[in-house]
């Protein structure tokens, strides 16, 4: 819905304008509630939900002069919206809590919620409700629902040796969008963009969890570091194949040579890509692609047998 340019939040109202950001928009069969309400319903035919919960907060995962308000929608959606992948489930509805400071512009809100809603439309879910407050910078809070549809849930700690690691989605694109960013450097639009709005690969959650997947995540803070929370869980080793790696640093390599960086560190420790990683008892399913093998031993990541001494990826503290 329209609204003035130079209206803000603040003199607008906290309900108008929450009665913006809901108007017209169309919810799933699954959402029995929406927006309106002290809570919203949605329908669990599983029993079980998939419950995820993830932040983002302006000059640490995104900034107003890289991104559009669209955009930033699209990247609070889609970063939950993995981690539900990332257990075998799909993504049934969202509840969205946004702080700004009260002279932000109404219509950058009625943008930020565009993005949300277009990316939730991708998967067939709705945003169903949410909160809106006063804050020094924009925060926005996003939680995620999704459903099993009878299958058990795929976790972290279900690797076991001789397991075979594969990787469906790109690695180290946001990271190397990041770094042109960051310097500055025109060109490799795919990877701005990728760093502006992440592109998880829906639907394979469940192909993985079908396919028999012993334990899956999502990368969001790096190849080696999540692959780390896996072996932590299961109790074993990960050795990973550079040769089977290749290809991921191949399609990085110019954009490394601009910004003299490593593309080995953006594959290996850039998050943010959101492509899934799991282990097999067997061969992969088609568009998954063989990266590695568990091993027994002492939990570690270890990349053609040994300590991989770069970063390892994101940490929040």
């Amino acid at each position: 819905m329209a609204s003035d340019e130079a209206e803000t939040l603040a003199g607008v109202g906290e309900f108008a304008v929450i009665d913006r950001l809901v108007a017209g928009r169309r919810q799933p069969e699954t959402v029995q509630l929406g927006p309106g309400d002290d809570a919203a319903i949605v329908s669990a035919a599983d029993a079980r939900v998939v419950v995820s919960t993830d932040m983002l907060v302006e000059g640490n995962h995104f900034r107003l002069d890289w991104s559009s308000p669209h955009e930033i929608g699209r990247k609070a959606i889609a970063q939950n919206a993995a981690d539900i992948e990332a257990m075998g489930a799909t993504t049934t509805a969202f509840v969205v809590a946004f702080g700004a400071p009260g002279d932000t512009r109404t219509q950058l809100a009625v943008e930020l919620a565009d993005g949300m809603w277009h990316e939730a439309g991708l998967l067939g879910a709705g945003i169903v409700g949410g909160d809106l407050v006063s804050a020094p910078q924009w925060v926005i809070s996003v939680t995620a629902l999704g459903d099993l549809a009878g299958r058990p849930a795929v976790r972290l700690d279900g690797a076991s040796v001789g397991d075979t690691v594969a990787v469906v989605g790109d690695l180290g694109w946001s990271a190397a969008g990041y770094a042109l960013l960051r310097n500055g450097i025109e060109g490799f639009e795919a990877l701005r963009r990728r760093h502006l709005v992440p592109e998880p690969p829906y639907g394979q959650g469940g192909v993985a969890a079908e396919a028999g997947a012993t334990a899956m995540t999502d990368i969001s803070d790096g190849l080696v570091a999540d692959l780390g929370h896996i072996a932590k869980a299961s109790g074993v080793g990960i050795d990973l194949s550079s040769d089977a790696l290749g290809s991921y640093r191949d399609a990085l390599s110019a954009a490394a040579a601009a910004t003299a960086m490593d593309p080995w560190v953006w594959v290996l420790a850039g998050g943010e890509d959101h492509a899934l990683v799991a282990t097999f008892p067997g061969e992969p399913p088609t568009g998954w692609a063989t990266i590695g093998s568990v091993l027994g031993g002492a939990p570690r990541v270890l990349l053609d047998g040994e300590q991989w001494h770069g970063d390892t990826g994101w940490e929040s503290f």
